[in-house]
């Protein structure tokens, strides 16, 4: 099962227009799970994870954590392959979640997003978002559970997410983990956006990819066109976490 956490200003039905994941779903034959956020909690369906102060942040990640056991029971998910994604703020919880619940997720998704631990209010969370943040290194975990691989999709003309929170979360993941920073490799499929792709690694453990889209905004790479927060001359990022993610479901122990 893959989770999508939508961005803000978004609905999970706006948000599966735009990404075209339930296709892929029909295709590949997996389920995908979209959570709404409700208004009541924000104005603008904007998922709290900057209110890791107050608790809200936590409380709304356990809320989507129990949504997620529920489903997986009633439609029988293997529980050791699940994922995320998630968009902008869909994004940041989608971290903060999996790094709450590491063993919940074999992989992780993070578009256009802020590293977990870089803001603690609304205040931070904006001062995060220009990219003049900074991140407070993760913990180790209990009983050295490794982090579940981390795919980051950012691109490099966004205004709204400074395009550094990107490199930034990939390099606590790399730095929790200890793994070393592969080449830069650049990636460029016909007329869509050129891409810079770095890997992060332990051994032959993959930890962290970046994938830095040159001139995408803040927008989903690859998304349906005439849709907000949706720009088709990306590469294909729904088509590229599917990618990430069947891999580490491949690597789950039958």
């Amino acid at each position: 099962m893959l989770v999508m956490l939508h961005g803000c200003a978004q609905s999970a039905e706006a948000f599966a227009a735009s990404t075209r994941m339930n296709q892929i779903a029909v295709r590949e034959g997996f389920v995908v799970l979209y959570p709404e956020q409700n208004h009541l909690a924000n104005l603008q369906g904007c998922w709290n994870w900057y209110q890791t102060r107050t608790g809200q942040a936590q409380a709304e990640a356990e809320a989507i954590l129990a949504t997620i056991h529920q489903v997986s029971r009633l439609q029988t998910i293997d529980p050791a392959r699940i994922a995320l994604a998630g968009l902008s703020a869909g994004a940041s919880m989608a971290v903060l979640l999996a790094i709450q619940h590491p063993k919940s997720f074999c992989a992780v998704a993070m578009h256009s997003g802020v590293a977990p631990g870089i803001a603690h209010s609304l205040a931070s969370a904006l001062t995060a978002m220009r990219g003049h943040g900074v991140a407070t290194p993760l913990l180790p975990l209990t009983g050295g559970a490794p982090l579940p691989a981390l795919l980051v999709i950012q691109g490099s003309a966004d205004h709204l997410v400074a395009p550094r929170n990107g490199a930034m979360v990939a390099q606590l993941w790399a730095t929790r983990e200890g793994a070393r920073t592969g080449r830069q490799r650049s990636i460029q499929r016909g007329a869509r956006y050129p891409s810079i792709v770095t890997d992060y690694k332990v051994k032959d453990r993959l930890v962290a990819t970046l994938c830095d889209v040159q001139g995408l905004g803040h927008a989903w790479s690859g998304g349906a066109a005439s849709l907000s927060y949706s720009d088709p001359k990306g590469p294909d990022a729904s088509r590229m976490i599917w990618a990430f993610v069947v891999k580490q479901f491949a690597k789950v122990a039958v």
